[in-house]
């Protein structure tokens, strides 16, 4: 691996409570969407690694499931791979939301951040979603629960001073290898990336207790030879009621999340994609461990 002592690189980990814009920010730092967004609270299952490389720098980030109390064993989950994103790492960046107030999860995270001697950003997202007078106040209420490295008020959305931290960011990193081609943004699989495209669609498209029931088994996914990529997956749900939902009437619902969903992925894949979903009825999916296990849920190396 070549070595420039020009060349700055690290590792960073994005934590926070659910909701407040991770996935977002990682999204436009890569330039694509590697992980899925919405409006909605734990969306993100698991550490995705986002990769970040300009001429002098390349910063690997690590987004991590938002933190909250365990109501099952996929909730375990996630919590335990946030917090093991913050081993071995070169900085974190502790985002919150603008439009949230300082909370007792707020105060779990911080509590966590004390215990590692890595430089610790407050990162105040949203904030094109407030009156610019509100800012100060934020900023006084987190100002002595830890010793900030640095504190950046953004829009992961519009863009706002995003570029400002980066520059932050790089300047204060160690100087590195380039772990990564300069054209590989993830590490991901494909396969892991069209399945939670396939589940943004439906975090986007459904309601109530529905997105946090679901999850997407790839069956299949072949490339043919006329570069054409054929895929099937099954939606996995907790209840027959829920599989009723996602087909919708004479199966418009699922038509509608395949074809949203299919347009991401042919962007993603650059090729035309035949994507064929089933819904099956899996109950009790979140707490059964050889369920999980199959779907990249409960892996040690997350932990």
């Amino acid at each position: 691996m070549d070595f420039d002592p020009n060349f700055h690189s690290g590792f960073v980990a994005i934590v926070g409570r659910p909701n407040v814009g991770k996935s977002t920010f990682l999204n436009r730092i890569i330039g694509q969407k590697i992980a899925i967004m919405s409006d909605k609270a734990q969306t993100t299952r698991n550490k995705i690694q986002g990769v970040y490389t300009d001429d002098d720098s390349q910063i690997i980030f690590l987004d991590t499931p938002g933190i909250h109390k365990p109501s099952n064993q996929l909730d375990d989950f996630m919590d335990k791979s946030a917090f093991s994103a913050l081993k071995d790492i070169d900085a974190v960046l502790f985002m919150i939301s603008a439009t949230e107030t300082r909370g007792a999860g707020d105060n779990f995270i911080i509590d966590q951040l004390k215990k590692i001697d890595k430089p610790v950003y407050l990162i105040i997202n949203k904030i094109d979603e407030i009156n610019p007078n509100k800012l100060l106040e934020i900023m006084d209420t987190y100002k002595k629960a830890l010793n900030w490295n640095e504190v950046f008020p953004i829009s992961a959305l519009q863009g706002n001073n995003v570029d400002e931290l980066m520059d932050n960011l790089k300047d204060k990193l160690p100087a590195g290898p380039q772990y990564y081609p300069e054209d590989e943004v993830t590490d991901h699989p494909e396969r892991f990336i069209v399945a939670e495209l396939i589940r943004e669609k439906i975090l986007s498209l459904t309601r109530q207790e529905i997105p946090y029931s679901v999850a997407i088994d790839i069956l299949s996914m072949k490339t043919k030879d006329n570069g054409n990529v054929d895929i099937q997956a099954d939606i996995l749900v907790d209840r027959p009621g829920q599989k009723g939902i996602l087909i919708g009437k004479q199966g418009s619902m699922l038509k509608k999340i395949g074809t949203l969903a299919r347009q991401d992925i042919e962007d993603l894949l650059g090729s035309k994609v035949y994507l064929k979903l089933w819904v099956k009825v899996q109950t009790g999916w979140r707490d059964n461990p050889s369920i999980l296990k199959s779907l990249g849920y409960n892996k040690k190396e997350n932990y």
